[in-house]
């Protein structure tokens, strides 16, 4: 019953430090707790106990199980198929993590912790010669990026960016993001970011915009939910499963996200690439 209502009610739980963040954040890994309490009457041999267990597998199957169960009517023809990879500072191959995202055929990249721009510049050259950068993010695009700018999340230095794209089908606005970071105890600086972006999104007059990064926030979190108003998640519409991405031996979240508006997702999924400590996120999109 204790599990049962902690996955029912954990909104209503104070984010005190950060605790009902971090417990939002969670709450989809808290249904391994279904199997453990069924073995543990399976071994008191108590059938009452077996049939409470059914009690928070209906709770957790109401709230998360969707996402296994979604139709396959989103497919269709892809006009365009993009990624975003957080490259992780310190990777000691960025070239080969890129490199395994173009073979994923994405006509859009999206990288955040970019350290070693000149050997990513280089994987992508040929595949994608247009490129827009600002501090430690950057969009690489097979198609002319037409417009590029900083953009301030309130971070105190500027990591996040802002391009138009002109793909074969019109325009496309693109946010390259990685927000603030969330700490134990301490979400202040990554919920502020996460409502500068949804501010930023809202005013933003583009009919096409889709945005690309490391949020540092799960989708089940309460802090998500601005930016969950005004955009779609491709996994959300078109994945198959939670899709977690970090960390990226054993995810148990995702913090890399594809949100957009304008267009209809027609596939989502993660890649697992070589050297980085997150796993990509990736998206098909017809117009």
């Amino acid at each position: 019953m204790l599990l049962a209502a902690v996955l029912a009610g954990h909104r209503a739980v104070p984010n005190v430090h950060g605790l009902g963040s971090l417990l939002d954040s969670v709450t989809p890994l808290l249904g391994i707790g279904v199997p453990l309490l069924a073995l543990a009457a399976l071994l008191r041999r108590s059938r009452l106990a077996l049939i409470a267990v059914l009690l928070p597998a209906t709770v957790w199957a109401a709230l998360y199980a969707g996402a296994w169960l979604r139709p396959s009517s989103a497919g269709g023809s892809t006009g365009l198929r993009v990624a975003s990879q957080n490259l992780r500072a310190g990777n000691p191959d960025p070239a080969a993590t890129v490199r395994a995202l173009a073979a994923a055929r994405a006509e859009l990249i999206a990288l955040q912790e970019v350290a070693d721009d000149e050997r990513v510049t280089g994987a992508l050259r040929e595949s994608h010669p247009h490129r827009a950068a600002v501090s430690t993010v950057a969009l690489y695009s097979r198609y002319p990026i037409r417009e590029r700018a900083g953009v301030d999340t309130g971070l105190g230095w500027t990591r996040a960016l802002r391009a138009v794209v002109a793909t074969p089908t019109g325009d496309l606005t693109v946010y390259v993001v990685h927000l603030g970071s969330a700490r134990a105890g301490d979400t202040a600086v990554r919920d502020q970011t996460v409502a500068e972006l949804a501010a930023r999104v809202r005013a933003d007059p583009s009919p096409r915009l889709v945005v690309l990064g490391d949020l540092n926030t799960a989708s089940t979190d309460r802090v998500f939910a601005p930016l969950a108003r005004l955009l779609a998640d491709a996994q959300a519409e078109a994945g198959r499963g939670l899709g977690f991405t970090w960390p990226a031996r054993v995810p148990v979240t995702r913090p890399d996200h594809v949100l957009y508006r304008g267009l209809t997702a027609t596939s989502a999924g993660v890649l697992r690439t070589p050297a980085s400590d997150h796993r990509a996120v990736t998206a098909s999109f017809r117009w």
